[in-house]
């Protein structure tokens, strides 16, 4: 992937991951548009970088889905790469039987899974008309070895995975490249009300080291941080059990 030139949309942009990656690619010469479900989180990074543009789209909505598909090409006619990266996490404690679980796992289903299958397939036509085109699904290392407390979080993120793959597979004699990012546990509002441990990474960091990733890497499937190499690999390296104590204390 081409770090510049491009016009890029970014789900979940008006905070943690989705804003650091919106600022760092618009600091690199891209045309940047932002979506999330918060307009006034929106609103402050698009003052706070003039150039930012912002819709607003709940993931959760497929006929929101299927109205900014309709409508962003024709004010964005360059659009080439989309990074699916909006999600939500909450803890649920199967035991206890809160009837509370079946709202929660159906919200974070169509957010984390259903949302970006729904948008990927809406804009494929569009990307699929640029010579060059990316798709960036940003999971999670807990795709890889999953967070008992986050079971449906853990689950879409490996779903999303699985996703990508088949998504690449498909792509692969297109101009459509397919680009997976597996982030640690990154410091985020998405960490607020979950122990974020000693070993999380600032959000900053991650972006950095993200973007150094991607520019030495243009044709990377995967950008897998220092930080999350142990929990992606895990399964690979044959020490499965003990990262899944390690992430399950």
């Amino acid at each position: 992937m081409n770090l510049t030139g491009n016009t890029i949309l970014i789900t979940g942009g008006g905070s943690g991951i989705g804003r650091g990656l919106a600022e760092a690619l618009h600091r690199a010469g891209n045309r940047v548009v932002i979506a999330g479900r918060r307009r006034e989180a929106l609103r402050a990074v698009a003052e706070a970088n003039p150039g930012i543009e912002y819709l607003r789209l709940d993931l959760a909505e497929p006929d929101g889905i299927g109205r900014l598909a309709a409508e962003l090409p024709g004010r964005h006619p360059g659009l080439n790469v989309l990074v699916n990266n909006a999600g939500i996490m909450q803890t649920e404690d199967l035991v206890a039987g809160d009837p509370a679980l079946a709202e929660i796992a159906d919200m974070t289903v169509a957010v984390n899974l259903l949302g970006p299958m729904r948008l990927t397939a809406a804009l494929l036509p569009t990307l699929l008309g640029q010579p060059h085109a990316a798709i960036v699904n940003v999971t999670s290392a807990l795709a890889f070895v999953p967070k008992a407390v986050a079971p449906t979080y853990s689950a879409t993120k490996a779903g999303l995975h699985a996703y990508t793959q088949s998504l690449r597979r498909q792509l692969r004699h297109t101009p459509v490249q397919v680009i997976e990012i597996i982030p640690p546990q990154v410091e985020t509002d998405m960490l607020a009300g979950h122990p974020s441990g000693p070993h999380a990474m600032s959000l900053d960091a991650f972006v950095v080291e993200a973007m150094s990733l991607l520019r030495s890497q243009p044709d990377a499937g995967e950008i897998v941080v220092e930080a999350a190499r142990r929990v992606r690999f895990a399964a690979r390296d044959g020490h499965y059990d003990d990262v899944f104590d390690a992430v399950n204390p």
